[in-house]
């Protein structure tokens, strides 16, 4: 299954130019999301790359984490934390855990966080996005979790291009490389 996955998840992907002036490409990654045979699968997909690790919570950043993080989380039989990015203008209510990324792919740092009455020792954490280029976010993640007290179990990604020292501090698995996509 995780092969016939992968190989759908090539066919759906493409770059786009977002303008005439831009000097990178953009992932596009709307044809995954669309597909309902992507959808049903790469739930158990990101679940079967930690058989063994049984966590007891999925923890995902927004935005596209707050689409497939509970697909993982139903997958493996775990609850569902989202991770939200600090600032606008939305409220959170009750106490949040924040933790600041290293600069991301776009060298931006951020505040990110999750609601602190939702995870602590005894949590077996995790982490899912859906494209680990820097790994900004997860890393912050991870600190987070250990600073609750939970056990970090690694994290799934749908595509990793990141260098492997933070494939490695992330304890990351990936269903698809940089290079085998088009």
């Amino acid at each position: 299954m995780e092969g016939v996955l992968s190989h759908r998840l090539t066919e759906l992907f493409r770059w786009v130019d977002p303008d005439p002036g831009s000097s990178h490409l953009v992932s596009d990654l709307s044809g995954w999301w669309r597909d309902p045979e992507v959808l049903a699968g790469v739930g158990p997909a990101l679940a079967g790359l930690f058989p063994a690790d049984r966590p007891t919570v999925v923890i995902a950043p927004e935005v596209t984490g707050l689409l497939l993080g509970p697909l993982v989380a139903v997958a493996v039989g775990a609850g569902f934390l989202p991770a939200y990015k600090d600032g606008g203008e939305r409220r959170r209510v009750g106490p949040m855990r924040w933790a600041e990324t290293p600069p991301d792919y776009r060298g931006r740092q951020l505040r990110i966080g999750v609601d602190a009455r939702r995870l602590g020792p005894g949590d077996r954490v995790l982490l899912t996005d859906d494209w680990v280029a820097t790994g900004a976010q997860l890393d912050a993640l991870h600190r987070l979790v250990r600073h609750s007290g939970a056990e970090f179990v690694g994290t799934a990604a749908l595509v990793a291009t990141c260098p492997a020292p933070v494939t490695e501090r992330l304890r990351l698995r990936a269903l698809l490389t940089g290079e085998q996509l088009p």
